[in-house]
């Protein structure tokens, strides 16, 4: 494909000046969305292409994401599969102008939303100290030609400020996220709770828990911290494996932990007495032993008239009358 360099300059100069706005002025928007729907913009004119697309690469749940080609939503693949997943895993540049006869081309996308690739270029994203992020996609040259490596010099300006901008959006990330049970953790809480707000003052109704893994400090004592961190990894696995969709939990420190969702307070209570009598069932094996758990819970529903600070409170006083009362329970008025 030939470019009429005028043309290509004006459109390079377009979306440069979008994503120079959004990375200046839209600082809510924190996973860049925008900025991502500009730098794929610009792929698709700097590769004379069909359509590009960003894939993030999670590490932490082993998938590769990206926006989907049909809808506005997001397709999700494992992390060691596809043109992608090899493009990363072997660190290189792939280039193939025939897919649907290469071995890793996943047709699945293109059964599902009847777009046919003819021919696809990959280009993978690193960050400043070299490690791979993610990874670019070109698909279909417009003219209905190869992709070359002239195209890949050219798409090395988009994957290079998108690998700044997934950096950023990774530092966040992992600002959010205790690295022991995989949690989100407090500065995480009340990033999401943002969303929570919105539901409440759209009259919807909002209820939260905190609760506290007993005698915590006695397991420590009795079988040492590697054993101790085992329980808390187990009993956030547990609390994970409860969560309905649209319910999150984090850490919220030491050995306790919150869970927040979109319901009402004895739904809220009769989830948190299910995820009790779970964690009393299970046994934590670490260090050669078998460790016991029991947690006991505080719950509320989320009162418009306080802020999160004085929410949490009153989930915590309730925490605190279960542990006073024999703990292994839930209190929830």
């Amino acid at each position: 494909m030939t470019f009429d360099n005028e043309k290509t300059l004006s459109e390079i100069f377009s979306v440069s000046e979008e994503i120079y706005k959004d990375m200046s002025d839209d600082i809510s928007d924190t996973d860049h969305g925008k900025l991502y729907d500009a730098i794929t913009h610009l792929g698709k004119t700097l590769s004379g292409s069909e359509r590009t697309c960003f894939w993030k690469w999670d590490k932490r749940t082993h998938t590769l994401r990206t926006r989907s080609a049909a809808e506005d939503n997001w397709t999700v693949i494992p992390d060691n599969s596809g043109l992608v997943g090899k493009a990363l895993s072997e660190r290189m540049v792939i280039i193939t102008n025939h897919p649907y006869s290469d071995p890793d081309f996943d047709p699945d996308e293109d059964r599902r939303t009847g777009i046919v690739t003819n021919s696809m270029l990959v280009l993978p994203v690193s960050d400043i100290n070299g490690e791979f992020i993610g990874a670019f996609q070109a698909i279909n040259k417009l003219d209905g030609g190869s992709f070359t490596g002239e195209d890949c010099r050219r798409l090395s300006l988009a994957a290079v400020i998108c690998g700044v901008a997934l950096e950023s959006e990774m530092f966040l990330d992992e600002s959010h996220h205790d690295k022991l049970t995989g949690l989100k953790n407090r500065m995480g809480f009340y990033h999401d709770f943002v969303r929570y707000l919105k539901q409440v003052e759209a009259g919807e109704t909002v209820s939260l828990f905190i609760c506290d893994i007993d005698k915590f400090k006695s397991i420590n004592d009795t079988y040492g911290h590697n054993a101790g961190d085992e329980v808390l990894k187990q009993t956030a696995a547990i609390l994970t494996e409860c969560c309905r969709e649209g319910d999150s939990i984090y850490r919220w420190g030491g050995e306790e932990f919150v869970m927040i969702m979109s319901a009402d307070k004895q739904t809220c209570a009769d989830k948190a007495e299910e995820i009790r009598i779970k964690i009393k069932t299970a046994t934590c094996h670490a260090e050669g032993h078998e460790i016991g758990m029991t947690l006991s819970f505080g719950v509320t529903e989320y009162d418009p008239a306080k802020n999160i600070e004085e929410n949490i409170s009153t989930a915590d006083r309730k925490l605190y009358t279960a542990k006073e009362s024999g703990r292994d329970r839930v209190v929830s008025e």
